[in-house]
């Protein structure tokens, strides 16, 4: 891949790496998965039937929040945690453009080596 086409995908999703560091982890992609229902959840209701204290969860959670991913909301005197679409959609956009300029690469390759 060209250096400036590394540069037009960089600058497309300057997030992009918080967003896959964020996600690259098995506790908070689970976390993720359970906020992906639309619902506002505390930390107990989060760990609740997890092996880590709600202090690791919190933890997690925070990591999220930094990337955008999560965001908490206050209720009372607790957080609630929602899940932020739009990170992980711009992540789905950044894939998408990689993988088109990688098909576009292998079809130049192809057509090079058929001549």
């Amino acid at each position: 891949m060209a250096a400036s086409a590394q540069t037009r995908i960089a600058r497309r999703s300057p997030n992009a790496a918080v967003v896959f560091a964020a996600l690259g982890d098995p506790t908070r992609l689970a976390l993720v998965a359970r906020l992906c229902d639309g619902s506002r959840r505390s930390i107990a209701q989060l760990s609740d039937g997890q092996s880590l204290t709600r202090q690791a969860i919190s933890k997690h959670l925070r990591v999220l929040e930094s990337a955008r991913v999560v965001r908490s909301e206050r209720a009372g005197r607790e957080s609630l945690f929602v899940l932020n679409p739009q990170p992980i959609e711009d992540i789905r956009n950044y894939i998408k453009l990689v993988s088109s300029q990688w098909d576009a690469t292998l079809s130049r390759l192809k057509a090079f080596v058929e001549k």
